[in-house]
Formats: structure tokens, C-alpha cells, sequence
């Protein structure tokens, strides 16, 4: 047997088994984001719920990176468009969630998890943290420009998509991008060494 046999024999395994890893690491990110969506605090003032969804999106595409981030939060779309109970407790059941109200947040989540996941790809470590705070904030201004603009349209009014799907969310959002910041920080660098 050739070298260059033997190293294709010997890279075989290898690629099936990171193969694998990512399938598993794609999964268990739509399993996170949904755990998240089950803790749902309706507003009354709102249609939209807080919820811990957009950390976990944030979390997801900056530990995952953005293929991998992407592809989970499409994969949790998926999912939730089929009829399982992996969006929030409240609103609409399956594929109408994603016309309702709350539907342009959840269909910005991909485009979010992909562009944190690019962001926080940086080696540089002396700027880690300011990157992964800027691409979490990044991340954040994602989701809520694909919910305003559909509440904008379900509205007919640019003002009440933003009174009842952005300001309400300010302070947690802030608190929710320091934290996926944190968690990414912690564990980023072993997760992305697996994959």
C-alpha cells in the first residue's frame, strides 16, 4: 500500500467521525434554542413573550460557528414549522408561528446564529471579548430587525413594531448579550476544537 493510501485510509475515519460530531453538535444546538423557547413570559402590553431564545440563538451560532449555527436554527425551524412543540408555549401552533407575530424573529434566528458565528471566529485572543460582545450585539440587532419588520407589516405601523417588539426586550437583550458573550468566551475554544 502507497503513503498516500495509507493516509487516505487513515483520514477515512477520522472525517466520518467529525462528520458525526457535527451532526450531533447541529442537533443539539436546535435542542438548546428549544429547551429555551419553553421558558415564555407573555407581556401584556406585547404579542411577543420574552423569552431565552435569542441567548440561546446568540450562544448556538458563536460556539457552533456560522454553517453549523445556521444550519441548527434552520433545523429548529424546521422542526417547529412540522408541529413540534419546540417554539414557545404561546401563539400560534407549527408553520403559522412563522407568519404570526413573533415569526420574523424566528426567521431571523439563522441569519443571527450565522452572522455571530462569523463574527466570533476571530484567533486574535487579546480583542476576544469585545469581539464576541460586538458579535452577540450583532447577533441581537438581527433578530430584532426581522421581528420589528414583521410586526411593522402586520401592523401597517413602523412606531407600534417598535413599541411592542424592541423596547420592551432592550434591558434583557443587554443583559443576554453580555452573557452569550461569557459563555462563548468559556467554552468557544473547546467546542470549535471538536468540530
Amino acid at each position: 500500500m502507497s503513503r498516500s493510501e495509507q493516509l487516505a485510509v487513515r483520514s477515512e475515519p477520522r472525517s466520518g467521525s467529525v462528520a458525526l460530531r457535527r451532526g450531533v453538535a447541529t442537533v443539539l444546538g436546535a435542542a438548546t434554542v428549544a429547551l429555551a423557547a419553553q421558558v415564555a413570559v407573555p407581556l401584556p402590553f406585547t404579542p411577543v413573550p420574552m423569552t431565552l431564545q435569542p441567548l440561546a440563538v446568540l450562544v448556538v451560532g458563536g460556539l457552533l460557528g456560522a454553517r453549523l449555527g445556521a444550519a441548527a436554527l434552520g433545523l429548529y425551524l424546521a422542526l417547529g414549522a412540522l408541529g413540534l412543540p419546540v417554539f414557545t408555549p404561546v401563539g400560534l401552533p407549527g408553520a403559522a408561528r412563522l407568519v404570526g407575530p413573533t415569526g420574523g424573529y424566528l426567521l431571523a434566528y439563522p441569519v443571527a446564529a450565522a452572522l455571530v458565528g462569523w463574527l466570533a471566529a476571530g484567533r486574535r485572543p487579546a480583542n476576544a471579548v469585545l469581539r464576541l460582545l460586538l458579535a452577540s450585539a450583532a447577533g441581537m440587532v438581527v433578530i430584532h430587525l426581522g421581528g420589528s419588520a414583521q410586526l411593522a407589516i402586520l401592523t401597517g405601523d413602523v412606531g407600534a413594531a417598535t413599541r411592542y417588539g424592541l423596547v420592551p426586550f432592550l434591558t434583557g437583550d443587554l443583559l443576554k448579550i453580555g452573557l452569550a458573550a461569557l459563555v462563548v468566551l468559556a467554552l468557544g475554544p473547546v467546542v470549535r476544537a471538536r468540530l
